[in-house]
């Protein structure tokens, strides 16, 4: 049987079966015009994120509004960034074609016939990253959980996506105060950059991972309710962050989500790298800070 090359494939196939809704943001507007902030609550599930959410128990995000229900690019950690470094990010948990995702960043040299959607920042090159040092930016790095940490060979790989990288142990899983430590460096950092130069900052929170027990007084071990109390607390460090930021020239656009969700004990399943509705569902917003 001939195999059929991507650009002789159907248009039908990349075409959404909804009605398709203006985007949100034109990114076309956004690059350029102001800091980017990628901000992953790694590990933070989305039932979790909405009961917060309704319980006040994040004023700081819930200020820039609603979460949105979202599939995770992948499992765990180290497939959904490979996604979403490339421009796919979390898309609509109703989505029911490709063409139904929003996309800010679309690599121009891939897929949907090449043609960048309506909104999107088309770039060129390998990564997000790549694309926006191409347009000037200088693109930082602040890790957390293992995977960036750059004391192993698969933990140099993300790193090594970026200009400039960042990890300390005081940054890491088991630090209760790792987000405290995270945005005390990067507010450090920020008062040594050049205010003339666009940033793009790819954080990555760590505290919502496991262990997060200690979050939860009283707590011997992990569960949805000291998940719950490790968001409660990343969402006034984040305050800290966002407060500081705004004081930068033209403000910042932010893309604030989680890469995967993590189960504990729903249907037998522990933790994530696995496919359950828990991991696969996750909260998602993008604002603006100005």
């Amino acid at each position: 049987m001939e195999r059929k090359t991507e650009q002789e494939i159907p248009v039908r196939l990349f075409t959404s079966s909804v009605k398709k809704e203006k985007p949100s943001v034109d990114m076309g507007q956004v690059v350029g015009a102001c800091d980017i902030l990628f901000i992953c609550l790694d590990t933070l599930r989305y039932d979790a994120a909405m009961q917060e959410e309704a319980k006040g128990g994040t004023p700081v995000l819930s200020q820039y509004g609603a979460w949105e229900e979202c599939q995770a690019p992948g499992n765990f950690t180290y497939p959904s960034h490979h996604a979403m470094f490339a421009g796919f990010l979390p898309c609509r948990y109703d989505a029911k074609s490709i063409a139904d995702r929003e996309l800010l960043f679309f690599p121009k040299s891939v897929g949907l016939g090449n043609k960048v959607p309506e909104g999107a920042f088309g770039f060129s090159g390998s990564t997000i990253m790549e694309g926006l040092e191409k347009e000037g930016y200088e693109t930082w790095c602040v890790g957390g959980v293992s995977f960036f940490d750059k004391r192993s060979d698969i933990g140099r790989v993300f790193p090594g996506y970026f200009q400039k990288s960042y990890w300390h142990p005081s940054f890491a899983c088991p630090v209760k105060d790792s987000t405290k430590n995270q945005v005390d460096f990067i507010l450090r950092k920020l008062e040594e950059a050049d205010s003339d130069k666009h940033i793009f900052l790819y954080l990555n929170v760590d505290a919502i991972h496991y262990p997060n027990y200690f979050y939860l007084e009283g707590a011997s071990y992990d569960t949805v309710e000291s998940h719950r109390a490790a968001l409660r607390y990343v969402d006034g460090e984040l305050g800290r962050l966002f407060g500081e930021w705004k004081k930068r020239r033209d403000g910042a656009f932010v893309i604030c989500c989680s890469d995967h969700g993590t189960c504990y004990g729903e249907d037998g399943c522990q933790f994530h790298g696995i496919n359950h509705p828990v991991v696969n569902r996750i909260p998602y917003k993008h604002f603006f800070l100005m």
